[in-house]
């Protein structure tokens, strides 16, 4: 178990704004944001991050929030804010170390950390909104922590690994694992037990879905029904308008993989509501998102103006490079970056990390705030905790630390396509509440 501490201080770490700030954090509460440059409290600029514009006339009051930096009194060895006289803050030496790694400050006294951050960006933590984290199932399986804190990933999502079935199990491994973990519900009773859990219609057991939902409602923020040939096998359709009669009946959106057909995707699209997810949209898979000249199916118009949300899934079979750059060249954003991984694909690839995936996006083009935005506000949007999505004096800990490496590196889709990017992210540390766990 990582050591916990009554005070943590990261000092000269960057906001994505590229703002220098101290940062500390006393018994688990963040305390103190300060402008490391002035040396004093500082009003940091509030920031309105704003939502994709496909979604913006569904999620207009989500659209509006503003994630809000506030800043409190400078944290000062031996002293208080009161002792020390603004020329003694302006002359403190505030000049960033010189290599971007993180130091630990040598304190007699145990129950302190400080981390010199030079280099180095802070984030509300990271969030994956589609892993796979009960790991007795193969291949859908890894380890909660492996793919959470370990990779600087403080909230993870797991995509429907277990049904009625089994989520009592992952409830209560999730109680013991340093990561936050929430769920979302299999509509199999199965779950991933086996891989084509929506072959037989009398997995899907509406009534003791509607009851694991009620039991562990504060863990489960949605509904997962794999919709690809391989799993519903004959059954077409019928599964999904199951899963819609118990979204009816939960009150939960739903989370829909979508993969090669039958059904069709144009299909598939059309049942789909506000809040409900289509996960892997850019896989590369003939039945995909984009007709034969590269043009937008006009059910994916439709499904974007009635607030369907578009996550990535990166996964070992669904990101095409080609498609992503499909999607950019047309303006349809992912409102989600995530992974999809499991322990093959965090081992061998072409997945690793979400930090691997978000490097993806930069290579395309995307800017670090509107990746960073994709694991941070936007997910914390979806699952109405915006406490999840800020860095705010008041608030529990709750940070990522990492880099932005200006290094060539190797990028490979879920087709095999290679490309080669000339920067990428690397986490470093992540805290939550009173621990800091370094990457």
């Amino acid at each position: 178990m990582r050591p916990m501490y009554e005070r943590i201080v990261l000092r000269h770490v960057r906001l994505v704004t590229d703002q220098l700030v101290d940062l500390t954090i006393d018994q688990g509460i963040i305390t103190s944001i300060v402008d490391a440059n002035l040396g004093h409290d500082a009003n940091l600029a509030s920031e309105v991050n704003e939502v994709n514009e496909v979604n913006e006339v569904n999620d207009a009051n989500l659209a509006n929030e503003v994630n809000e930096v506030h800043t409190a009194n400078l944290v000062l060895e031996g002293k208080s804010t009161h002792e020390v006289s603004e020329k003694e803050v302006t002359e403190l030496d505030i000049a960033p170390l010189p290599s971007q790694e993180i130091y630990e400050d040598e304190r007699k006294d145990s129950k302190v950390k400080v981390v010199q951050g030079a280099g180095l960006y802070v984030s509300s933590g990271w969030i994956d909104m589609h892993v796979h984290a009960f790991s007795d199932l193969h291949p859908y399986g890894d380890e909660i922590d492996e793919i959470g804190v370990w990779q600087g990933v403080t909230t993870i999502i797991d995509a429907g690994s277990c049904g009625a079935d089994r989520i009592a199990e992952l409830y209560h491994r999730a109680g013991h694992a340093r990561t936050n973990v929430l769920a979302f519900l299999n509509i199999s009773k199965l779950g991933l037990t086996r891989i084509d859990e929506l072959t037989n219609m009398e997995w899907i057991d509406l009534n003791r879905a509607a009851e694991a939902v009620q039991h562990y409602a504060e863990f489960i923020v949605g509904l997962k029904a794999r919709i690809s040939a391989s799993v519903v096998g004959s059954n077409g359709i019928e599964p999904l308008i199951k899963a819609k009669e118990l979204s009816h009946m939960t009150g939960l959106p739903l989370m829909v993989h979508i993969g090669s057909g039958p059904p069709v995707i144009e299909e598939v699209l059309n049942y789909l509501d506000y809040r409900d997810i289509v996960t892997h949209y850019l896989n590369g898979k003939a039945n995909n998102l984009f007709d034969t000249e590269g043009e937008p199916l006009p059910e994916l118009g439709a499904a974007l103006k009635r607030g369907v949300h578009l996550d990535v899934g990166h996964g070992t079979a669904s990101f095409s490079f080609e498609a992503a750059e499909l999607a950019r060249l047309h303006g349809i954003r992912p409102r989600t970056i995530s992974t999809d991984i499991y322990r093959g694909n965090r081992l061998q690839g072409p997945v690793y990390s979400l930090a691997h995936v978000m490097s993806k996006f930069l290579y395309l083009g995307y800017s670090l705030s509107d990746i960073i935005d994709a694991v941070t506000i936007h997910a914390a949007q979806w699952l109405h905790r915006p406490e999840l999505g800020r860095i705010q004096v008041g608030d529990s800990a709750n940070l990522t630390l990492f880099e932005v490496k200006e290094e060539e590196i190797l990028l490979t889709d879920s087709e095999g396509v290679n490309r080669i990017g000339t920067s990428y992210i690397q986490a470093k540390g992540a805290i939550i509440h009173d621990t800091f766990i370094e990457c």
